[in-house]
Parts: C-alpha cells; structure tokens; sequence
C-alpha cells in the first residue's frame, strides 16, 4: 500500500472525528534496498542516530508506526483485566510512546535546524495528525478511569517521591486535555487543538522564510561606512550567493542585520534594515502572518473557556510558577517604570550623539542602536568590536567548558569525528562526570545557514531515560547563530552572543544532570526552566573566566585589564533599551492572552501599539519581537509565557548571590546544592520548592534590578 494513501486515510480520520485505521507493519514497505534508520536500534557509538541516513519517508513511516505501537500499549492498558496499579497502568503509560518519541526527537531538532521544503510540508501533513493521536489518548474514558482509579487510592500505595509525582502529573494531564468534557465538547477540543497546531506549524514556517530570505541590498561599499570589514564580507557573500556578486545584501539574521544597526553610519541603510526586521510577518505578501496570529488568539482563547478557565492565560499560568497573570503584571509593572527612565536617559544622550552630525530630529529606532553605541564611546571610551577581539568562538568555548568543569568536575572529549553528524559545522563532544562516567553527549551548532531559524535554544536528540535498571545518557544540543568566520578573520563574538553560548550552555547543564525514572517528571515549569541557563551567563565575564578565554585572535595575549575595567564601566549602559524592549514583548503577549473577548475584526499590530502607548514606551522602543514575528507566543511554547525570562531573571539574580556571599563564584558546596536541588530533579517537585531547597528562602527582586542598573 502506498504510504501517502495510508497517510490520507489517517488524516481523514483525524478531521472527521472517526477511528484512524489500524496500520500493520507490513503495509508500511520501505523503498527496495533502504533500511529505516528509525526502525531498528542504532549501532552507532553512544546510539546516535544515522542522521545522513534517514530520509523524508522513514520520518512519515517511523511517526506512523510509532503511533500503531503506542495505540497498541494503550489497548493493551485498558484490556488488563488487573486491577488498576501504578505499574500496570500508570508506569505502562509514561512508557507508551517510545517510538513516536524517537521519531520527533529526531526529526524536531532537525526541522527547525535544517528546515527545506520537504521537512516543512511533513511538519504540516503530520501535525493534524498527531494532535489527533494525543486526543485519542487523553479522551479515551476507560484509559482515564484506570488512571483515576490509581489516583483516588493512592492513599492506600506505597509510593516514591517520584512516583507520587509521575501519577499527579498524568492525573493533571489528562483533565487539563478534556477527559472529563462531555463527547459533544471533547469534538469541540479536538478540531481546536487541531487548527491551533496547523497555524502554529505555518506561522514558524512564515517566520523562517521571511528571517532567512528578507533582503536589504546596499548597491556600493561606500554605504557601509562604519560598518567592521568582516561584515562587509559577509554581506558581499551572501550578495554573491543570491546572484548579486558586486552588491551586498543582509537577511534578518540577527548576526547579519545587528551589526548594521549598531556600526553603520548610513542612516537611510539602517533604516531599511530595521523596518524589514521589525515588518516581517506583516508585509502583505503570501507570508503576511497577521490573520493568523488573530485567529490563534481567538482559538486559543475558545479553548480556554472550554476548559473553564476565563482566558487563555489564567489556562495556561495555571501549571506555572507564577500561577496568576496578576502575579505576572505585578512582577513586570515592578520593573517597568525604572526601566522607561533609564531608557529616556539614554534617548537624552542619543540626542546629544545625534547633534554631533548636525541633526536636530528627534531619534528614531534605527538610531537607537548606532547612537547608543557611540554615547558609550563617548562616556567609557569603550569599544565593542575592539572588546570581540578576544572573543573568538572557540576560546569562548574552552570558557563555558571550564566554568562547566570548575562548578560541577565535568570534563569534554571532542568526538565530532566519531559521531555521525546532523550538520557539517556542528562538533560533538562526550561529556563525562566528576568520576569518570559517561554522562552525556553534546552537539554545538552555532553558524547561521538558510534552513536554520533566527534564535538560539538548546534542544536534545535524546532524553535522559532509564533502560532496563541503567541510565541511558542524554544527547544534546545547542543551536545558535552566532557570528561565522570571515575571509580574514575568524568567528569573533559580540558580547551578546558571549552572553547567549553561556545561556544555552546552561539549558545544556540541565539536561546533561536531570536524573529521573520516568519521561512524565523530565520537565519543569516554563517559568523555572530559565534558572539553569540565566544562572549561567552570570559566569561569563568574571576574571577568573576571562582569563582562560579572552584571548587576541592574531596575538593570544590576554584581555587587557584596562580593557576589562571600561567594559565593567559600562556594562550596564543600555539597560533601559534592552529592558524595555524585553517587557514591551513579554506585555503584549500577556494582553493579548488575558482577553475574555476577541473582536471579530482584531488587528493584531493596531493592539499592540494600542497598548504599549498606554503604558508610556518610548515611541522609539519597538518590543524585541513585534507580534508577527514572536515565535515564542504564536508558534507556541512560549504562549502567555514570555516574561518567563525575567522571572527566572530574579531566581538567577539571587542565586547567585548564594555563590558571591561565600567569596568564591566557584564554590563547591553551594555548586553542589545547585546540582542537587535544581540540576538533577527534573520536575519532582515543584520550582519555588526546589529554589528554596537551593537557597533556604525565597528569591528577591532586588538582585535583578542591580544587575541591570535599575536600582
């Protein structure tokens, strides 16, 4: 039978509400002398898989049969005439799905890495039909009785923390996706949840293409003026490659159009550049995103009240730290107001920058990154290009390992040449434990490419997981876009993307560490999972770490110290913009997903301006992503979630005071008591128990508003 008929079949199951038929293996052919990598166990070192291997159709064919196995586990669940108990119900479920979840944590990482058009158009075939598979999960009664059934007599079990916790979050789990709904709204729940995911899969798929292919085109070296000659090059490269050779071109990769905005002279060329960065998603063309992030809106918001929650994000805050959007305003308003006066501050100096080229207009977002950059010149004699001189990507590397080996022992063995590569420009590293354990493996992916979307995150291959009585090693990955070589310098990094490797390393600390028995306790809270990788950052420009880093890419002497002291100087000179910017994205996300009602003829943009204008933000502020181009909260994951960064911001900031009050940012026994409370626990106990297990009290804000110069 041919695959897409199947395929067909499914689909058609999923829309109308019907049973998806059943798939034999036999009916699922490979193509005549290919083997499906995804099918069988891995014989490559450590498990990894065959990445070269695996074609378009194994993806479909593994998610399909991972699907049958699953369905078969749970039939065999509901058909066990035992009664009900942890392991025969509950432990059998947190396993069901082995298959299904190798295939995504494949092919996820791989598609939002190195997207084309065939893993896009199976991005969209397969997402009906997953959001399908779990509903019939989640909305099966008898599935759901056995489960209460363990919950309700859980009094009468002898239980492990952990298990206790697995069954709460399965429980929870399956109220929170409709199992106690009657059947008309349980068909109501599917089709949102199906239409909610297809525009979230499109509205990514937008995003990606207006990122990598939205060009502004200089026609001349002589409009670059000011910009450092490693970009020019760049420019000119990517010029050449899309049939421009001559010209110079810059895509809205942040390492492309960034250093535009903050070196660059020609007011009118960063002009073009900020607008085409800020406008994507809402040109009007064929990947003009406003419709549907209107529509994501309205759904999400119908899907809440189905639920019986008010609005979208009291649904959603309900499994957070924060719990309540007044919990959130109320954080977020704390902070506002310092940092709107800071960032006038800085539009004050801006303006006298400004004068100085004879320009009596007020500033504009396109000069607030140029002009801030040159007031601080101006106030610390600083210099940022002369700073990232020392920033070169693979000694910054060595930094983050040491900071790595320094806190907790761990130690890296290059193996990108044993390992089968994702990508050509990753490296692959075994990770291994203060005793000399394999503990991990990790890829680092931090060169932009078409393919890959704009942002950095960390994601894994593999989770940690327990096999027969042995833990299986996790594999990791950290996936960035940071400034690639030139033609005569090497990949020298702004202290932004020092900052970003530091962060995402940090998620990498996480998942590395995290130590559980089951896949239902891995995760924690949105609002807590930015501890380990913010925490992290707070290493990066001590001496101690510079030290082993900051070294000159031609010379390899050190970061001088006065260099250093201009840096700390001026360190937290631009806070106002960046905090701004930060709370102006995380607000709109919040007003939108707190509506109770959404107007027909909502414009998503027109209600973003709306409300920043209420709120006093300076005019020449845009938030860091504007709605047609925030995946955090319209392609999911992030949704009524992004002021996650800035709570976690005040965890972070306070913990590690815990390391500073003792004198030693490396010392061992409060780097113990991170691994061991925060690290290591996955989603055992809650965030707030496992912060103050850490730091024997609760987070204060006052740390966070130190640290950005707030206070």
């Amino acid at each position: 039978m041919n695959k897409k008929i199947i395929l067909s079949s499914v689909v058609l199951a999923a829309i109308f509400g019907c049973k998806a038929p059943e798939v034999a293996e036999s009916q699922l052919p490979m193509t005549d002398n290919h083997k499906n990598a995804l099918l069988s166990k891995s014989e490559n070192k450590h498990g990894v898989e065959s990445f070269d291997k695996i074609t378009i159709n194994d993806y479909r064919e593994a998610a399909l049969l991972g699907m049958e196995k699953e369905k078969a586990r749970i039939k065999a669940i509901i058909s066990n005439p035992e009664a009900p108990t942890f392991q025969n119900t509950i432990a059998a479920l947190d396993n069901s799905g082995e298959e299904l979840e190798r295939m995504e944590m494949t092919f996820s990482p791989i598609s939002s890495s190195n997207s084309t058009a065939e893993t896009r158009a199976l991005e969209a075939e397969l997402s009906p039909i997953l959001s399908a598979h779990s509903d019939d999960i989640y909305m099966n009664p008898e599935l759901f009785k056995r489960v209460k059934k363990v919950y309700d007599e859980v009094d009468s079990t002898q239980l492990t923390k952990e298990e206790l916790k697995v069954l709460d979050n399965i429980y929870k789990r399956f109220k929170r996706n409709g199992a106690e709904l009657s059947e008309a709204d349980q068909a109501k729940l599917r089709d949102l949840n199906q239409e909610i995911s297809s525009l979230q899969i499109q509205f990514s798929q937008n995003l990606l293409h207006e990122t990598n292919n939205t060009f502004v085109t200089a026609d001349s070296k002589d409009e670059l003026t000011g910009l450092p000659q490693a970009n020019i090059d760049r420019a000119a490269q990517m010029a050449e490659a899309q049939g421009q050779k001559g010209k110079y071109m810059f895509n809205m990769q942040r390492s492309s159009c960034n250093p535009v905005l903050q070196y660059c002279s020609n007011r009118e060329l960063r002009k073009k550049v900020y607008l085409a960065y800020c406008n994507r998603g809402n040109q009007g063309n064929e990947y003009d995103s406003k419709e549907i992030c209107a529509k994501l809106v309205k759904l999400r918001l119908e899907r809440a009240k189905l639920m019986g929650f008010k609005n979208c994000a009291s649904q959603i805050l309900d499994t957070r730290m924060a719990k309540t959007p007044e919990a959130v305003y109320n954080l977020l308003d704390q902070i506002w107001t310092p940092a709107v006066k800071a960032a006038n501050a800085e539009l004050a100096d801006i303006r006298e920058e400004m004068k100085k080229d004879g320009l009596d207009c007020e500033p504009e977002g396109w000069d607030y990154m140029y002009y801030n950059e040159r007031a601080r010149k101006a106030k610390f004699n600083f210099d940022e290009e002369q700073f990232s001189e020392y920033l070169e990507i693979n000694n910054v590397l060595k930094g983050v390992f040491f900071v790595a080996n320094k806190l907790y022992g761990l130690t890296f063995k290059d193996v990108t040449a044993e390992l089968p590569a994702y990508e050509q420009t990753a490296n692959a590293w075994e990770v291994y434990d203060k005793d000399g354990k394999l503990l991990s493996l990790f890829y680092s992916d931090y060169y932009p490419r078409d393919g890959k979307r704009a942002g950095a995150w960390c994601t894994s291959f593999r989770s940690q997981t327990y096999e027969n009585g042995k833990r299986v090693e996790p594999v990791v990955v950290n996936v960035c876009s940071m400034t690639p070589p030139s033609s005569d310098k090497p990949a020298l990094q702004s202290i932004d993307n020092v900052s970003t490797m530091f962060h995402e390393f940090g998620h990498a600390l996480h998942s590395f560490m995290r130590d559980v028995h089951y896949q239902s306790v891995g995760g924690v809270e949105r609002d807590f999972v930015e501890l380990p990788s913010q925490i992290n950052e707070h290493w990066a420009f001590e001496p101690e770490v510079l030290a082993v880093y900051a070294k000159h890419y031609k010379t390899g002497e050190a970061l001088p110290q006065e260099l250093l002291d201009k840096y700390n100087a001026c360190s937290k000179y631009g806070q106002g913009f960046a905090t701004v910017e930060y709370l102006a994205a995380s607000y709109v996300d919040m007003d939108l997903h707190v509506l109770t009602e959404v107007p027909e003829d909502l414009d998503v943009m027109k209600f973003e301006e709306k409300k920043l204008a209420e709120r006093g933000i300076p005019r020449q502020i845009q938030p860091r992503y504007r709605v047609t181009n925030f995946s955090h909260t319209m392609g999911g994951g992030y949704t009524a979630g992004y002021y996650s960064y800035i709570w976690a911001e005040v965890l972070d900031a306070d913990g590690f005071e815990a390391f500073k009050e003792t004198g030693d940012i490396f010392n061992q026994d409060v780097a113990a008591r991170f691994r061991k409370y925060i690290l290591t626990p996955g989603g055992i106990d809650n965030g707030m128990t496992m912060y103050r297990n850490f730091r024997g009290a609760d987070p204060k804000i006052d740390g966070l508003l130190k640290n950005r110069g707030l206070k």
